[in-house]
C-alpha cells in the first residue's frame, strides 16, 4: 500500500537505526503524544532498536481515553430521553463511567446509532422528524471539521430537531500542561501526524521556542517514528530547539487552512477536563454562542456532575508521562481491557491498553 509498506521496509529501518545508534548524548526521554503512535512503537518493539540511552514515554493517548465520565453520563441521560436519538462513533460506546457505558444503555434501550460520519446524522434527522437527533462530537482536533461541517450543514438548512454535545480537546495546551506539570523528565515530543494535518505546526512552534524542546511531527509507521526520533536526536545534539515536520507527505506549516476557518467559525476555545488529568485551561472547543440552538448541553439543559471516583489507579501519572503502564498496581489487576478502571484503559489507543495487547504484565518495561 502506498505511503504504508514503504515505511516498513527492513532496510530502511536499518538504516534509521544506524544513524540513531550514533548518538552519545546524555539520556533522553520522549514523549510520543498519540496513541497510534504508542501501538506502533509497542507493535514493532521500536524502543529495541534505539540507543540504551534513548527512551520512549507515552503521553495523552486519545479523545476517547481522555473524556470525562461525566460527559460519558451526560450522554447516557440523553440517550434514554424520550424521542431522543443519540448518534455517536463506535469507539464512544464501550467507555466506562460511574453510570454504566453506552453500549450498556443501548442494550437497556436508548437509541443510539453508530456512524462513520457526523454528516450521517443528517440523513437521520430527516428520517426522524419527530424525535431529535444528538450528535455525541468527540476528538482532538483531528475530527473536529466534521463535527464543525455537521453544525454549519445544519444550521444552514435551518435543522431544529439536530443539536451536538461537543467534547473536543486541544493536543498544545496538553503539551504545555504536560511540561508545566510533569516530573521534568521529558525531553523532546514526537507530535500526532493526524493532528497536525489539520491545525499545521504554528502553535507547537511557539510551545518549542517557549520551553526550548524540541518537537517533531511524524507519521505513524515505524520508519516514521524512528526518523522523528533520529531528529529529536539530532538537535539535542546541536542544542536547537525547533518543531519539524517528518510527515510531510501530509502535514503543511500553516495545516488545513479551509479546516481552520470552517473550526474558527463554529467553535470559541474553552476550559475542558480531561479523564485521568484534571481540568487544563483553554483546551477544549465548544459552540460559539451563535451555534447556541444547536448546542445539545443548552437545549436539554444538561447539568454535568463531576464524580469523585478515587482508585488507586495513577492514570494522571501514565498520561503526563511521569509513569508507564505496568508501575500502576491495578494494571491487570483491577483494571483490564474488559473491566477498564483509567483513562489509559478504556480505549483501544490508551498506552495501558497496548501495553496489554502487546506485553504481558511481567514484560511491560516499556
Amino acid at each position: 500500500m502506498k505511503y504504508l509498506e514503504e515505511f516498513r521496509k527492513g532496510e530502511l529501518i536499518r538504516a534509521l537505526k544506524k544513524k540513531t545508534d550514533k548518538y552519545d548524548g546524555p539520556p533522553v526521554n520522549i514523549m510520543e503524544v498519540c496513541g497510534g503512535q504508542t501501538h506502533t512503537i509497542l507493535k514493532y518493539a521500536l524502543q529495541d532498536l534505539l540507543p540504551r540511552n534513548v527512551s520512549f514515554i507515552h503521553g495523552p493517548g486519545c479523545p476517547v481515553c481522555v473524556t470525562p465520565e461525566r460527559t460519558i453520563e451526560s450522554a447516557i441521560k440523553l440517550s434514554f430521553k424520550k424521542n431522543v436519538i443519540l448518534v455517536s462513533f463506535g469507539d464512544m460506546l464501550r467507555v466506562p463511567s460511574p453510570a454504566g457505558s453506552l453500549l450498556e444503555a443501548r442494550a437497556n434501550g436508548a437509541e443510539i446509532k453508530i456512524v462513520y460520519s457526523p454528516m450521517e446524522a443528517l440523513k437521520i434527522a430527516a428520517d426522524n422528524k419527530q424525535k431529535e437527533i444528538v450528535w455525541f462530537g468527540i476528538g482532538f482536533e483531528t475530527t473536529a471539521p466534521m463535527t464543525a461541517s455537521l453544525v454549519k450543514k445544519a444550521a444552514d438548512l435551518n435543522i431544529s430537531n439536530l443539536s451536538a454535545l461537543v467534547s473536543i480537546f486541544l493536543v498544545p495546551p496538553a503539551l504545555e500542561f504536560v511540561l508545566n506539570n510533569g516530573a521534568g523528565n521529558i525531553h523532546a515530543f514526537l507530535a500526532a501526524g493526524h493532528v497536525c494535518a489539520i491545525t499545521g505546526l504554528m502553535e507547537y512552534e511557539k510551545i518549542s521556542a517557549g520551553h526550548k524542546i524540541p518537537i517533531v511531527a511524524t507519521g505513524f509507521e515505524p520508519a516514521d517514528l524512528l526518523q522523528g526520533v533520529l531528529m529529536c536526536l539530532q538537535q539535542i545534539e546541536k542544542n536547537r530547539y525547533k518543531t519539524e515536520n517528518q510527515y510531510s507527505r501530509v502535514i503543511k506549516r500553516e495545516g488545513n487552512i479551509a479546516a481552520l476557518k470552517l473550526m474558527d467559525d463554529i467553535f470559541e476555545t474553552t476550559d475542558r477536563e480531561w479523564r485521568g488529568i484534571g481540568t487544563i485551561q483553554g483546551s477544549g472547543l465548544t459552540l460559539k454562542k451563535k451555534y447556541s440552538g444547536l448546542n445539545a448541553g443548552l437545549k436539554f439543559n444538561i447539568n454535568e456532575k463531576k464524580f469523585d471516583n478515587k482508585t488507586m489507579c495513577i492514570s494522571g501519572e501514565i498520561l503526563t508521562g511521569r509513569k508507564k503502564p505496568p508501575e500502576c498496581p491495578e494494571y491487570m489487576k483491577g483494571c483490564t481491557p474488559d473491566h477498564p478502571m483509567g483513562a489509559p484503559m478504556v480505549s483501544a489507543e490508551g498506552a495501558c491498553s497496548a501495553y496489554s495487547l502487546y506485553f504481558s504484565g511481567e514484560k511491560a518495561d516499556g
